[in-house]
């Protein structure tokens, strides 16, 4: 996990650099102190509790938000903002303990902003202030202190820099309903991933 994350803020910082312009900051504010409750409880979980009833858990959350998104369920109703509480705590908590809070925080997210570029930027720029403090947390709780990371991360950057350039090639070439419906498949990929991870 401390090595995804070490990819995840990484992919986030050269990703919100090129579209920080289009972050939507009023629907991060709601976010950020929730997730930083939710970093320090996931580390602590981490350290403590055992992975795989969280991660069946997870999953099968994953799983059905996906479902509902691809399937467009959901229909284009707007979200409450409330809604930044539980998404927040969930994502900050699986992101400290699996390395990446990416699902609760992209559910949330696509039922708020219906523009792909914003959906996009905000997330990226998400990822990039929760990702350094989770960073932060991970180097004082001794978890990024690892022989080879450095070298892993190294032989891991060609890798980021073709998924970064691939990804932004898909995002030109479709509609926000499209887009959707992609976050809708990665999230119901995610959630399988997740149950298989725990079955595993």
């Amino acid at each position: 996990m401390p090595f995804v994350l070490v990819l995840d803020f990484t992919a986030s910082i050269v990703l919100g650099g090129k579209t920080r312009e289009q972050i939507d900051w009023n629907e991060l504010k709601p976010l950020l102190p929730f997730s930083a409750v939710g970093v320090m409880l996931g580390v602590t979980l981490l350290i403590h509790m055992p992975r795989e009833p969280l991660l069946i858990g997870l999953g099968i959350f994953v799983l059905i938000f996906g479902a509902r998104t691809l399937l467009n369920i959901h229909g284009e109703t707007t979200i409450s903002r409330l809604w930044a509480i539980p998404a927040g705590l969930t994502g900050g908590t699986v992101g400290a303990l699996f390395g990446t809070g990416g699902p609760p925080y992209i559910i949330y997210l696509s039922h708020r902003l219906k523009d792909k570029a914003k959906l996009r930027a905000t997330f990226s720029g998400l990822f990039t202030l929760e990702g350094g403090l989770r960073v932060v947390t991970f180097l004082a709780a001794g978890l990024l202190l690892q022989d080879g990371m450095f070298t892993a991360l190294l032989a891991a950057l060609p890798v980021i820099a073709l998924g970064l350039y691939l990804g932004h090639r898909v995002h030109l070439g479709i509609s926000s309903l499209q887009m959707l419906r992609l976050v809708g498949l990665l999230l119901v990929g995610s959630g399988l991933s997740l149950l298989w991870k725990a079955w595993a």
